[in-house]
């Protein structure tokens, strides 16, 4: 068995997929460089690359057995990648969306006064995470979500590239989706009243 094959990605995969941990140090070691290259241009944000990364090795060494099953490890790890990378942005939204109801919910008119206080106590945690953006990731953020314009729209108005505006919006994300974390029990009490309607 030549030393161009010990040293293939097939030969490895293998290897990790009948459980060699050595082999799949090497894949991790080959790959992890170019994966976060990617997965930074994909999402613009050092620490969301670098999570991705490790999540996506994780979940491949936690089912190392389905491996053998893969031709083109490169391109199937690319492909999990993105994926991964999507389904964050969703999640994002998703939250985003029910942060955006549970405001639209709180609109005079539409909920008693102890929904309109949970509402309150909702928006003021956000608002307060807002207000420790930088500056410029602050004005992109609130262009964005609070006055609904395009990222050109944005990039137009604060002389900026559209996809300066993207990054923007993705640190300020993911900061405030780390920091409404931290007030998870607060928040979901919020949530609880706001459901409570009859």
């Amino acid at each position: 068995m030549g030393e161009a094959y010990l040293n293939s990605d097939k030969h490895l995969v293998l290897s990790a997929a009948q459980g060699s941990q050595a082999a799949f140090v090497a894949l991790f070691h080959r790959y992890k460089s170019k994966l976060y290259g990617y997965t930074l241009r994909l999402t613009g944000s050092e620490m969301l690359a670098e999570d991705i990364v490790q999540d996506v090795f994780t979940k491949l060494w936690a089912d190392h057995a389905s491996l053998g099953s893969v031709d083109n490890f490169s391109g199937y790890l690319f492909r999990m990648s993105r994926n991964h990378v999507l389904n964050h942005f969703k999640r994002m939204a998703h939250e985003t969306a029910i942060v955006a109801e549970m405001f639209r919910e709180g609109e005079p008119g539409n909920n008693n006064a102890q929904d309109m206080l949970a509402v309150r106590e909702v928006e003021e945690v956000l608002q307060s995470v807002v207000d420790t953006l930088p500056p410029q990731q602050r004005a992109v953020y609130r262009l964005s979500r609070e006055e609904g314009k395009t990222h050109e729209e944005i990039a137009d108005l604060l002389k900026i590239s559209p996809n300066t505006v993207k990054n923007h919006i993705v640190q300020a994300m993911a900061t405030i989706r780390t920091q409404l974390r931290r007030h998870a029990d607060s928040l979901l009490v919020a949530a609880m009243l706001i459901s409570l309607k009859k």
